[in-house]
């Protein structure tokens, strides 16, 4: 990235760092529970839902108790069940239709961040009826009040944030859209839901939330609450997470996960994430890799890649966490980062990411840089030469690849 660039970027990151007393960030107002869903949605007067959910959490029956709790409150619900993995333009146009056909008042999400996503971008196009939802990606191009969302969270912690990450169905480009408008009014917490979720889904979920964490934390445009935020999700992840995966009924550890969850959301909503996520992003779009698998397997690798300029942070956490009693920053931060490699090996996560044609690494690279610069207040600095490494580390060569490699060493990183 040249200077100018660079300059751009920090001047741009410190303006909203300034500004961050005086933005109207807010937390959602936590539900303990489904039971008390029906009396918050009579507060306001609405006697019809859309549910917004996905097919797995469908077909597993998870809704089965929220429905009932409506059904006996004579509260009516429409359920949109076809959200896709990293929710699409389609979905959203789909899910708004349904929305308007059956005359519904609010939007509760149920599930993972896929259906969170997907419910704010229905809200957004809404409340913005005549703008269609790619002219809504970047910052405050909302403004208008969405329809009361509640959303249901097993953990990504999406109920929180003012994001929501929406695939082009045509193009298949993953991009932000970031609006105050989006923070839910309410979250439920309803740890029940995540008994017995499958240990994969239950691992690259929870790497997914000690992502937000911890580049929440190393950014440098952090707050005493963000700090401290991150760092209670980043020991409760720790603590909890790999108990969780062997075993999925454990009531504390699924508790304390979505915990965790709902804290890396609020310190991230602040203080923003970095790389991980942007080329987390760019892959998801174009080869439909799940956004939480993605995370997990880029983020010891980018952490590395920051190198000293992350090394003071990550450092600091080893310390918290217990990770490390190193004096020396580039130990303890090198001992965390091997920390989350060795989770990711006991949790069965790969190493790698199969499918990356290299053909494709330059556009990503482009859509990754688009989406953090300036906005992501990251420790270093990348242009898109610096991102297309990151895919390159990722990528699971394949023969065809390991192949034209030999032939044109300049093309592998």
């Amino acid at each position: 990235m040249n200077i100018l660039k660079k300059i751009y970027c920090r001047i741009f990151q410190t303006c909203f760092r300034i500004a961050l007393p005086v933005l109207p960030y807010r937390e959602p107002e936590l539900i303990d529970g489904f039971k008390h869903v029906p009396e918050v949605l009579k507060k306001h007067h609405i006697s019809h839902i859309l549910l917004v959910t996905d097919p797995g959490v469908y077909k597993l029956g998870l809704t089965k108790p929220l429905e009932k709790q409506l059904l006996k409150s004579e509260i009516s619900c429409t359920i949109y069940k076809d959200t896709v993995a990293n929710p699409t333009s389609a979905n959203i146009e789909e899910a708004k239709d349904l929305y308007l056909a059956h005359g519904c008042q609010a939007l509760l999400a149920f599930g993972g961040g896929s259906s969170m996503d997907c419910a704010k971008a229905v809200g957004a196009r809404l409340a913005r009826p005549n703008k269609p939802l790619a002219k809504m990606e970047g910052i405050l191009k909302i403004w208008h009040k969405l329809p009361l969302p509640v959303p249901t969270t097993a953990g990504t912690g999406s109920e929180t944030t003012l994001a929501a990450v929406i695939t082009d169905a045509d193009t298949h480009h993953k991009y932000a859209i970031n609006d105050f408008n989006l923070i839910p009014d309410y979250a439920v917490l309803e740890p029940s839901v995540t008994y017995g979720l499958p240990p994969q889904l239950t691992a690259t979920t929870g790497m997914d939330a000690l992502t937000h964490a911890i580049e929440a934390y190393i950014g440098r445009s952090t707050t005493k609450q963000t700090r401290a935020a991150s760092i209670e999700a980043i020991q409760l992840i720790f603590d909890n997470l790999q108990t969780a995966y062997k075993n999925g009924n454990d009531k504390t550890a699924r508790r304390n996960m979505l915990r965790a969850s709902y804290l890396a959301g609020t310190a991230f909503t602040k203080s923003y994430v970095g790389y991980v996520h942007a080329v987390a992003h760019s892959l998801g779009g174009c080869y439909g890799i799940p956004h939480g698998l993605a995370n997990s397997v880029l983020l010891p690798i980018v952490l590395k890649a920051y190198g000293t300029a992350a090394h003071k942070k990550l450092a600091r956490l080893a310390r918290i966490t217990g990770i490390s009693d190193s004096k020396l920053d580039a130990v303890a931060a090198e001992e965390f980062i091997n920390h989350i490699r060795s989770m990711n090996i006991s949790m069965n996560i790969p190493e790698t990411l199969d499918g990356i044609r290299n053909e494709d690494i330059p556009k990503l690279a482009c859509y990754a840089d688009k989406e953090a610069n300036p906005l992501y207040p990251v420790p270093a600095l990348w242009g898109p030469e610096k991102l297309e490494q990151m895919y390159h580390l990722v990528q699971e060569v394949s023969e065809h690849d390991r192949n034209r490699n030999s032939e044109h060493p300049g093309k592998a990183a």
